[in-house]
């Protein structure tokens, strides 16, 4: 078990030491391609973004896919339709490279339906009890997409619309930086909100950055959705996790939270030692077991502290995530059924797990809850970073 999870402190070092190397690289002057519609040629060919047609909307609008490569062999793959991360393809511990998450290799099957793969969800990521909430005096009603509550930003997030994507080249990183412009009511919400979300790939990491303003008071929450399976194939059952949190957010039947910091000592809730995902999985209540909880973070809103690690025994790969943002929504797959699908691997339940970095579910009701308001004048501004890896030797 200690393998998984090496000291603390020396992951602190070496995660400061890249944002320390990342942050020179921006000061040296990376330049901004300009839009889609112009080719980016990048000055190291192992370090780039390319670019193809993945479709067109039912609105006729035109999706690209981008993939992201860089001088570690790590390949990201995202398009501007709901900013989805498809793919991400990294190495076993032979060397065998492998897609790490769950997802589509076609808009058709985007645009049909799906649970959330791989994108931002926005504006506000989880769930808004009864889809209202009070601001200013001013009382909002959203869109009810999830039972009596809004799930995700509504009926029609920032999961279902086109980004405005630019590429950006440098020697040592590759990266793509979208935006989309939110309305003033949409799906409920107040404010015209510009939103930006960054995916930089650097070394062994992509680090995911979220940037927003309003010109009205607003609340907002972006995360991104993607489900891991470190295996490629399978359940994640087996997989190791480790959580920073000695707090959760215990919910109701509805998967609103009640409102108390609960301690997850003695409990299914427990992560701080790392064990399998698996273990305790019927104790967590609902008919089928399995996580869907928010997790209260013990990292102080620091982004070079580990805030979650996971592990596949198998293939020994595993991913660290750590965050600004105060907690992360755990979520096991619980409610894919088979349904989707995809080059002939079926999405049963539980076949991917996702650590969705975020403020608190249902926080506009909960006055104790971290503050999820956003206002004029005010810039909203969030980092995950996702490390990738591989554990030499069986655990």
């Amino acid at each position: 078990m200690k393998k998984l999870l090496p000291n603390l402190s020396t992951y602190s070092l070496l995660i400061g030491i890249s944002l320390v190397v990342a942050l020179a690289v921006i000061l040296a002057g990376c330049q901004s391609g300009s839009k889609t519609n112009k080719e980016t040629v990048p000055k190291n060919p192992n370090c780039k973004v390319e670019k193809s047609f993945f479709g067109i909307t039912p609105d006729g609008d035109s999706v690209t896919l981008f993939t992201l490569k860089n001088e570690q062999g790590l390949i990201v793959r995202i398009t501007n339709y709901g900013g989805i991360i498809t793919e991400i393809q990294t190495p076993d511990r032979d060397g065998k490279m492998g897609n790490i998450v769950l997802g589509f290799d076609n808009l058709d099957q985007y645009l049909a339906g799906h649970p959330y793969f791989g994108a931002i969800v926005g504006r506000y990521g989880n769930r808004i009890a009864k889809g209202r909430f009070t601001l200013d005096g001013e009382t909002y009603q959203l869109a009810i997409n999830n039972g009596a509550n809004s799930l995700h930003g509504g009926i029609k997030g920032f999961d279902k619309v086109v980004w405005d994507a630019e590429v950006i080249s440098c020697k040592e990183r590759a990266a793509l930086k979208l935006t989309y412009v939110s309305q003033d009511g949409e799906e409920g919400y107040p404010g015209n909100l510009t939103a930006t979300v960054s995916y930089e790939l650097l070394m062994d990491k992509l680090f995911i950055t979220y940037e927003a303003e309003t010109d009205k008071a607003t609340v907002l929450n972006l995360t991104n959705h993607t489900y891991f399976n470190l295996a490629g194939e399978g359940t994640i059952l087996d997989h190791l996790l480790y959580i920073n949190a000695s707090r959760y957010t215990p919910v109701d039947d509805e998967l609103i939270p009640t409102g108390q910091l609960a301690n997850v000592e003695g409990t299914p809730f427990d992560f701080r030692k790392p064990r399998v995902i698996g273990e305790r999985f019927m104790e967590t209540g609902g008919e089928t077991g399995g996580y869907d909880h928010n997790f209260v973070l013990d990292t102080s809103s620091e982004e070079n502290v580990i805030a979650a690690k996971v592990m596949d025994p198998r293939s020994g790969r595993f991913l660290e995530m750590s965050t600004t943002e105060p907690g992360v929504q755990f979520y096991t797959g619980n409610f894919l059924d088979g349904t989707y699908a995809s080059n002939g691997r079926v999405y049963i339940a539980h076949s991917g797990l996702c650590l969705e970095t975020q403020h608190f579910p249902d926080s506009p009701n909960q006055p104790d809850f971290p503050s999820t308001v956003l206002r004029p004048g005010e810039k909203y501004s969030s980092r995950t970073i996702f490390r990738f890896g591989v554990e030499k030797n069986p655990i």
